[in-house]
This record gives C-alpha cells, sequence and structure tokens, in this order.
C-alpha cells in the first residue's frame, strides 16, 4: 500500500497543453480503434548510418535473413537478430555518374536464384547485380533486373527456376513485367498494354494436380484513361501470364507474352461509385488448393483513407475466365485468348491477336465481401504481410499485420465480415516502415527503419493477466492454460470468434469487481492521499483495453472517466468533506468488470500556519504509464478552460 503526504506550493509555476495531448489519443470505447497499445521502442540492430532504402529475403530453408542497404547486405540470425555475415559492395568507380563522388550501391534486389544469392543495386545511374558466393561477390549481368531509381516501384520474382523482374532495360525505359533469365525463353509485354506502370507484387500460384496450367499474378496501378477531372488519376489491375508462355512464333509475337491478361482490381462502395484507387501492397496467402488463395490489398484513397479489400484467386480467375474482352465485339477464337498452353509459339493468330489488341476484361475484379472494403481506416497504412494461425479450437484464422507510416504495427483479426484491431505496437518514434518480413513459423515480424531493425513477438501473451483478458483480446495467438495467458495450445480457452467469457471458469460469488490473478485490489493498487479541504485534486487510473468503458465508483455514486492519453481522470474541483473516502476505477468491457485502481482519500491537517492552505493549485504525480506521459504538474484552471466547462 503506497501512502502520499502532498505539499501545496502557491509559487509553483503549473502548465498543461491538454489539447495537444488528446490530439493523438485513441478515444475510448470505438471498436475502430486497437484494443490495447503497447510500446516496443527497443534499439533492435542499429545502422551506423541512416538508411534511405533497404531490402529484406529471408531464405526459406534456413533461419537467416538477408537485409540489403547502401554498399552492404547483412545476414542476420533471424532469431535474434544477431550479426552473422557483414558482405561489402564496392563502388563502381563510374564517378562521372555521381557527381565526382565514389558512387553508392543502393540495393534493389535480393533473391535466391539458381542456387546462389542474386543482389542487384543502384550505383550511381548504373544498374549493378553480383552472385555472392563464400569468396565474396561476383559481378554479374543484370540489365532489366533492377531499377534506374531505388525508390521506383519495381518488383523481382523467382518461380520454378526462372527469374521475373518489372524494371527497365535502360535509363528512361518503360517499365514492363518480363522473364529475364531460367530455362525458358525470355518474353516481355507489348508497349500499349499499360500506361504509366507502378508494379506493387507478383506471384506464382501452384496447381498441384496442374503444373502445366500454372499462372503468375501482377499486382501494379497504372494510369487511369479516363481524363475527367473528378476521376482519379489512377487505377488498380491484377494481371496474369502463364508460366509456360514463351511467346509467339518467329513470324508474330516474338518473345512477347501471348496470355497477358487485365483487370480492374476493384476495392470500395460499387453502389455508390465509391472507391480506392490507389494500391499500395499487396499479400497473398496460398493454400494447398489453389482456388482458396486469398489476396489481401492494401489502397490508400484521394481523400487520405487506407482500405483493406480481400480477394479469392478463384474469384480473379472466373474474371479471367468467363468474362468478354473490352472492345472486342466478334466471337472469342479458340482456344480461348489467354489460355496457357505448352507450346505458345503455336496459337493460332486470331487468339494471339485478341490479346495483343484486347487484354482488359470487361468485367471487375470484386472483394469476397462484394459491396466494401474488409476494413477501412484513417490510419495511414503503407505495407502489410498476413499470419496464418491456428487457434486452441484447431480452427484457422488469418492476423493482417499492417505497418503505418510513424513507426506502428497494428494486429488485426479476419474473423467473419468485421475487423477486429487487437493491438498496436510502437516500435519507432515517428519512421515509416521500409520493409517487413514476417517469420509464420517462430511468430515473429521483422521490422526494417531507416535507423534500425526490430523484431516483434506477435504472440506476448503475458500482457493478459486473467481468463477474461485473454479470451476478450480475441488473439489467435493466445489462449488461458493453467492459470496464465500462453502461446495457443491446443485445448487451451478461447473465443476467437465473439470473445465471450462465458468459456472462462466461474468465480466464486462474492465482490461485485471479481476478477482472477493480479486484477485483485491488491495493496500495491491502493493508494492513500491526505489532501487539505479546498484545494483541487484530480485521480488518475491506467487505460488498459481501449474497447472498455471506464467509471469512478464513490460511496453510492457512478461519473465517467474523463480521458487524457493513456490514464482516466476524475476531478475534483474544491475538496470538501463529501469528496473523502474510497474511490475505485472500475473498467467494464462486455460481461467482464474489474477495478482498475482503487484510492483512500483522507483530509490533510497542515500544523504550519505559514503553509497557506487555501490555493487553489496542487503539484500532483501522475503515475507512470504506458504512455510515458511522466508526471505533469497540473493547473485546474487552465485544464477547465481547455475542456469547456466540465463542472
Amino acid at each position: 500500500m503506497t501512502r502520499f503526504l502532498l505539499h501545496f506550493y502557491p509559487f509553483l509555476p503549473v502548465t498543461l497543453v491538454f489539447g495537444a495531448v488528446l490530439e493523438k489519443t485513441p478515444i475510448l470505447g470505438s471498436l475502430n480503434i486497437p484494443r490495447l497499445l503497447t510500446e516496443e521502442i527497443k534499439d533492435g540492430f542499429k545502422y551506423q548510418v541512416q538508411q534511405n532504402h533497404s531490402v529484406f529475403f529471408k531464405d526459406e530453408d534456413s533461419e537467416n535473413l538477408y537485409v540489403g542497404g547502401t554498399d552492404f547486405v547483412y545476414k542476420f540470425d533471424v532469431d535474434d537478430l544477431q550479426l552473422i555475415d557483414n558482405i561489402t559492395l564496392k563502388p563502381t568507380g563510374q564517378d562521372h555518374q555521381c557527381f565526382q563522388e565514389p558512387c553508392k550501391n543502393v540495393v534493389t534486389v535480393i533473391e535466391k536464384f539458381n542456387d546462389k544469392l542474386l543482389v542487384c543495386a543502384l550505383s550511381g545511374l548504373l544498374s549493378q547485380c553480383w552472385d555472392l558466393s563464400p569468396s565474396g561477390p561476383i559481378p554479374r549481368e543484370g540489365r532489366g533486373e533492377s531499377p534506374f531509381i531505388y525508390s521506383q516501384n519495381s518488383l523481382t520474382l523467382v518461380a520454378d527456376g526462372d527469374l521475373y523482374s518489372a524494371a527497365p532495360l535502360e535509363d528512361g525505359g518503360l517499365l514492363q513485367f518480363r522473364r529475364i533469365a531460367g530455362k525458358r525463353t525470355n518474353v516481355w509485354m507489348d508497349e500499349s498494354w499499360v500506361s504509366d506502370p507502378m508494379f506493387i507484387s507478383a506471384s506464382l500460384v501452384k496447381r498441384a494436380n496442374d503444373p502445366d496450367n500454372e499462372k503468375i499474378y501482377i499486382f501494379f496501378r497504372e494510369r487511369n484513361s479516363d481524363h475527367n477531372p473528378e476521376a482519379d488519376p489512377w487505377i488498380s489491375r491484377v494481371a496474369r501470364v502463364c508460366k509456360v508462355d514463351e511467346g509467339g512464333s518467329k513470324q508474330f509475337f516474338q518473345n512477347k507474352w501471348t496470355s497477358f491478361l487485365k483487370a480492374r482490381l476493384v476495392c470500395g462502395f460499387p453502389e455508390e461509385s465509391l472507391y480506392f484507387n490507389r494500391l499500395q501492397d499487396i499479400y497473398v496467402v496460398h493454400a494447398e488448393n489453389w482456388h482458396e488463395t486469398r489476396v489481401y490489398a492494401l489502397f490508400t484513397s484521394s481523400w487520405n483513407s487506407t482500405a483493406v479489400c480481400i480477394y479469392s484467386m478463384e474469384m480473379i480467375e472466373n474474371i479471367f475466365e468467363k468474362s468478354s474482352f473490352r472492345g472486342y465485339e466478334k466471337d472469342v477464337p479458340e482456344p480461348r485468348p489467354g489460355t496457357c498452353v505448352v507450346n505458345s509459339k503455336g496459337l493460332p493468330r486470331s487468339t494471339i491477336s485478341v490479346v495483343r489488341d484486347h487484354p482488359e476484361m470487361t468485367e471487375w475484379v470484386h472483394s469476397i465481401h462484394q459491396t466494401s472494403p474488409f476494413y477501412i481506416s484513417n490510419y495511414n497504412y503503407t505495407k502489410i504481410v498476413v499470419d496464418r494461425v491456428q487457434a486452441a479450437d484447431q480452427r484457422e484464422y488469418n492476423i493482417l499485420l499492417l505497418a503505418t507510416d510513424n513507426g506502428k504495427i497494428h494486429k488485426v483479426l479476419e474473423a467473419g465480415s468485421e475487423p477486429f484491431i487487437i493491438s498496436q505496437t510502437q516500435i519507432s518514434n515517428n519512421s515509416s516502415v521500409q520493409a517487413m518480413k514476417l517469420d509464420s513459423k517462430k511468430k515473429r515480424l521483422v521490422v526494417g527503419f531507416s535507423e534500425k531493425l526490430s523484431t516483434v513477438d506477435l504472440q506476448g501473451c503475458d500482457q493478459y493477466n486473467s481468463c477474461e483478458e485473454c479470451v476478450l483480446a480475441r488473439d489467435p495467438y493466445c489462449s488461458w492454460t493453467f492459470r496464465r495467458c500462453t502461446p495457443t495450445v491446443l485445448g487451451g480457452i478461447q473465443n476467437i470468434m465473439s470473445g465471450s467469457i462465458s468459456v472462462c471458469p466461474k468465480k466464486r460469488q462474492g465482490n461485485s469487481h471479481r476478477v482472477h490473478k493480479r486484477d485483485t485490489v491488491s495493496s500495491q493498487n491502493i493508494t492513500i492521499h491526505k489532501v487539505s479541504l479546498s484545494v483541487p485534486f484530480y485521480l488518475s487510473c491506467p487505460i488498459h483495453s481501449y474497447h472498455a468503458e471506464y467509471n469512478w465508483k464513490h460511496e453510492d455514486k457512478t461519473s465517467p472517466c474523463m480521458q487524457m492519453h493513456s490514464n482516466c481522470l476524475h476531478l475534483i474541483p474544491s475538496m470538501s468533506q463529501k469528496n473523502y473516502g474510497t474511490y475505485h476505477c472500475v473498467s467494464t468491457e462486455k460481461d467482464y468488470s474489474k477495478v482498475v485502481k482503487t484510492y483512500i482519500l483522507e483530509e490533510q491537517i497542515y500544523q504550519d500556519s505559514d503553509i497557506r492552505t487555501d490555493t487553489k493549485t496542487v503539484n500532483v504525480q501522475l503515475e507512470n504509464n504506458a504512455s510515458g506521459l511522466g508526471p505533469p504538474v497540473i493547473c485546474f484552471t487552465l485544464l477547465s478552460a481547455a475542456l469547456g466547462k466540465i463542472f
């Protein structure tokens, strides 16, 4: 039990910029905000020099993570971010390309190709590539494998022994998706198929029983051909090509995709013609049955909102297989344009001509939720990865991990048609995420910033202190077992779909605020203050769940919490006899209530006549809390003015 003796000094300066504190604070009780806010601002691995650009590559056959920056490739043990190797990429010596300074190699590509690690970098205005070997980097021909501007959206993909890229062949050249190396013929796009594209991602979707019909799906945005002033200048697309496509014959369409088709990717409210048109990031969750493969797409809009739409590969394929071709009104030739054939050079001219002149589908690809996005937010998300988690009931749930532009990671549950934002973890102070890599086996997320690398433990179950809190979290990573919340084991106590605490063991009858484990009002949660009559005073308790409602109970009265950042306040303008006694800060979430903090206020009588007891200012320390606000000095006159007519 903690006991405070408060002294009052009328000459102390007091200020509180209350509005600034609340400006970025989630509002209690809203389900469209993270339930828990945590800070894990750790150093991780700190770069010696800040990086303008970085890329990640994790070898699925090992525990190694490769990170490419400026003039280096670091090799880490992904478990603890211990540096295993530092591979230096020497300047090219092309001084005239770098304004009389040695050229820096800004790594843009790391891929495993032909059993070697392929690294490409932008060196001045030149693209340079290497094969990494135990003896060091070996230069190689890398034309078309890396962009000429490191910030330019480009991509590389290794699939079934072939290397694909969306990068220009020379500086100022057009971006287009091409096969540039491997066991099959090099092929590329026709320049008329896309307009100023920004390539986001590409993925091979495997078909175990039909490998010759496997396709590569390319996600990008391009300039909108609709020049109406009210139209968004960008439009998002999904395109596909056949893995076995080797282009047309020498007489017609040689070395060009004969299977390229594209369709509009729709995310928004079709009934209101309101769309999120700017595709930002893609994550594909592959399934053993390709029909069940899901595509998670992150979009932004012209009105500064972000959205996540989810697409099924079956629905995407249905558009490509059944939609008419935009602008084409004749009978569809056989085989249908876009069909995968082992010998693409033998395709009839009529089929290839439709691909050449009318590659766009008339119908649009809608999300699985049809009439609206899965998730809409005012947070500025920049990247997305998705983890598939087996819960205690053996069902699998998808967890979306969304990176904001100011160093936060949101963990969002997909369970049904509504998102549930489990938590927000702040791992950097206002830095934007450059790269993210999920280690699904270890349940960790590696995040790259300009100044450092950090890891996020996706489980973090020890922050839930009772069965009820563990269940209310609706976190498939965690379940209640053996009197504590632990990483999920089969048979553990969970309720992912609704978070109903009815699955928890029944408690003994007694206190109306019965709780488990550390939620009990122990001596550590009881604070006694001695306060003089007529002075202003306030009480505070930490906010644990932002989905809960907080109230203060005193005698037989209940008053609402006044939120200040991550604390709930109870303000007393002037202490009187009726204000003394016991105060409980009680949180209520669904059917679960608990006492978070208890205060006992006792009257302080001063013996020293030199101390003025009629002052209206009191220096009070606010308990340390997760927000790290520290102990502010509060002026109740200024506070009242900031909040309006409170009392």
